[in-house]
């Protein structure tokens, strides 16, 4: 029995870690890559010429690796840079206060290097609570106020203080520039890449869940069968809920992605700090879904829809499903580095125009209403989805002004109109302002009993086309 147990945990286990890898490849590729360099930094001890240059400083190499190397290169970069920054400015500093506590003498060395450590581990440590140095240069603050600690207090006892310093700082920068080549040159993870995917994913997401909602919530309404109308649209009923804990990855990957040189489509000085505007406004509009979402229980829906319903079913369906094709448009836009105005525009004025018909029927069912308890439900829902189209709008002018300063490519819009139907039959004749000018094209319909022609003249000729 207890051996049965253990090969059920042992196969939990290997599915968990099988579906680790599958979920995101990128994580094997990452942990290869972090073997790699470790075996490379411990040439250090294993090779004799290197060991003869660095002794034992050499395991400060091995550290550099394993607290440096993160799964992107920017927190790669990061960390790298702070920490070399960091050790430089450190051990040059550790160095001069060391000179000048020599200079008061035995007796006085030891009180200067006291009060010298206290002034500038405490004003280091004062600095970390500014929020620009917290957000970027706080690892290299700490490892300032680390190195400059062991240097500075290290010296006092220590003769030869100054060959072990050049030492680790060779060791930590060689760590440290193998950490960052093989992250850049080797199946590279740019945190400013996943930045952009995962802002687009989160639009599309709710993209989904409004074109979805207005078919999910009426036939909920209608028939009063939730279970089957959800199990259809499982996906995007709780896709939308990854959205609402997304601020903490976006705001470290847009951190990590200005240390980041340009890769892909991705300029140096990309406004990365614009997604995290783009990223608020679309979890404001993921808690007003959250809200919406609550009215699709079926404890909240009625077998007899009422007046108001019927009122409000068809603008209800047209703003929910053209704001979200407007999102698509966004995110469509977004993932292809091109500008969205042109085509989200489109759905947004559609969304509008619908907008605009949802307040009339509310005014007008409300109006023919006695039982204010029985529209409750429908008027709140019909007031979210208006929150919703402003919502949108305000997002479709932040990805429209990202566009503008990424220097996004610029496209025509892809949504025709509709070619309107003749409803008369008759001859339409060509009209020439003078005879010696011969027109470019001259477009001649007759209207028949068996179809229509449609005849088209130039310079060159006619031609007949039958439509």
């Amino acid at each position: 029995m207890g051996i049965q147990v253990v090969k059920n945990k042992a196969m939990e286990i290997a599915m968990k870690i099988k579906k680790l890898g599958q979920d995101d490849p990128r994580r094997i590729v990452h942990s290869i890559k972090v073997g790699v360099a470790l075996t490379l930094v411990s040439l250090f001890y294993y090779w004799k010429p290197l060991y003869d240059g660095f002794g034992a400083s050499g395991i400060w190499a091995v550290m550099t690796v394993v607290v440096i190397f993160e799964f992107t290169v920017g927190a790669t970069l990061s960390k790298g840079l702070n920490r070399g920054l960091g050790t430089l400015l450190a051990g040059s500093l550790g160095v001069g206060v060391n000179y000048l506590a020599n200079l008061s003498g035995q007796k006085g060395e030891p009180f200067v290097l006291g009060i010298f450590v206290f002034l500038i581990a405490a004003s280091a440590t004062f600095s970390r609570f500014f929020p620009g140095i917290k957000a970027r240069y706080d690892y290299g603050v700490l490892i300032f106020i680390l190195t400059f600690s062991l240097v500075s207090i290290s010296g006092y006892r220590i003769d030869e203080f100054l060959t072990l310093a050049h030492q680790r700082l060779s060791t930590i920068l060689v760590g440290g520039a193998i950490c960052i080549m093989i992250s850049i040159l080797v199946c590279p993870v740019w945190a400013g890449e996943t930045l952009h995917n995962s802002v687009t994913s989160n639009i599309n997401k709710l993209a989904d869940y409004l074109e979805g909602f207005g078919g999910e919530y009426f036939y909920c309404c209608e028939d009063g069968e939730h279970g089957v109308a959800t199990e259809k649209g499982k996906s995007f009923v709780e896709g939308y809920k990854a959205v609402l804990n997304s601020k903490s990855m976006e705001d470290s990957m847009a951190n990590f992605a200005r240390w980041e040189p340009k890769h892909g489509k991705f300029r140096f000085r990309h406004p990365w700090k614009h997604y995290l505007k783009i990223g608020s406004l679309t979890r404001q509009c993921a808690y007003q879904i959250e809200a919406l979402n609550r009215h699709l229980c079926p404890q909240l829906q009625t077998q007899d829809p009422s007046q108001l319903r019927r009122m409000i079913e068809v603008p209800c369906k047209t703003l929910s499903s053209e704001s979200g094709k407007a999102l698509k448009a966004l995110a469509t836009g977004m993932k292809a580095m091109t500008n969205p105005s042109s085509s989200s525009q489109v759905h947004l004025n559609a969304a509008k125009s619908a907008m605009n018909d949802l307040k009339d029927s509310l005014k007008l069912g409300t109006a023919q209403t006695t039982n204010l308890l029985e529209i409750i439900p429908d008027a709140t829902v019909a007031s979210i989805l208006i929150e919703i189209v402003k919502s949108v709008e305000d997002l479709s002018e932040a990805v429209v002004e990202l566009s503008l300063k990424a220097h996004f490519k610029s496209i025509e819009a892809t949504v025709s109109p509709e070619k309107p139907q003749l409803l008369h039959k008759g001859t339409i004749n060509p009209f020439v302002e003078a005879e010696d000018e011969q027109p470019h094209v001259v477009i001649s319909v007759r209207g028949t009993e068996d179809g229509d022609l449609t005849e088209k003249k130039g310079s060159s000729g006619t031609t007949s086309l039958p439509t």
